[in-house]
């Protein structure tokens, strides 16, 4: 719970919360802890083990029966910090779709496949920066929390898992959806160099040079030399005519 840096007022998101391991050890620390759980039969068991082994703070606990990639909103005050111990297949597209959801959220600590977590902790210019990378870094400050070995689980997995933190601040300048629309086109072809790779973003290779050139960014770099802040600057350039 220290490194998720939670505080006694904080209304935790909790994501596949399972037997509830992880929750018994949030609702000490929080406020109030939003489980979300798509399997209806560990949703329906969550309150009964809480109750059980913390009874004093079942009060604090909300589950909600759902899929986290199709939840419109929370019951009660909105979430300000995001811990979970994410499904790897889908670890991604479930932080940036809650951190996209939900802007209460400014902290998350999350539990990956080591892979997945060196992606999104990763800095332009380095082997594992990609597109969770840069979304990621739309949202916020990402970093690598730590290790966790294969070994503390049961059954035990076939990979390692890692902690990613993230601190939320504001945004760079511009349009998130026309941001990740690029982010997408540079890093589909990546031994490419970013005039032939935003091709078709663009409308031509000519186009992309000129609105990379507007941009200030050197139409022969690679889409990984890339900070968010420059693909929301070129972004906001302005599409040419064909």
């Amino acid at each position: 719970m220290r490194t998720a840096g939670l505080r006694p007022a904080d209304v935790v998101l909790e994501v596949g919360p399972g037997l509830g391991s992880l929750t018994l050890g949030l609702l000490p620390a929080a406020a109030r802890v939003v489980a979300v759980e798509i399997d209806p039969r560990l949703a329906a068991q969550l309150p009964v083990t809480v109750a059980a082994r913390t009874p004093q703070l079942a009060e604090r606990l909300t589950v909600v029966e759902a899929d986290a990639l199709r939840l419109p909103a929370l019951p009660g005050p909105p979430p300000t910090a995001l811990v979970a111990n994410l499904p790897y297949n889908v670890a991604v597209p479930v932080l940036l779709t809650l951190l996209e959801r939900f802007p209460t959220l400014d902290r998350a600590l999350i539990l990956v496949q080591a892979e997945v977590a060196e992606r999104l902790a990763a800095g332009p210019g380095t082997p594992a920066y990609g597109v969770p990378s840069v979304k990621a870094a739309w949202y916020g400050e990402v970093r690598r929390a730590g290790a966790v070995g294969r070994r503390v689980f049961w059954p035990e997995p076939n990979v390692d898992s890692g902690l990613v933190a993230l601190v939320r601040r504001p945004p760079p300048p511009g349009d998130r959806q026309a941001t990740f629309a690029v982010i997408d086109a540079a890093f589909a072809t990546r031994r490419k160099g970013l005039r032939a790779a935003l091709a078709r973003w663009a409308g031509s290779p000519a186009a992309a040079e000129t609105r990379l050139r507007a941009a200030g960014i050197d139409p022969t770099v690679r889409g990984e030399q890339l900070s968010v802040t420059d693909f929301a600057r070129l972004a906001a350039t302005a599409p040419v005519e064909p």
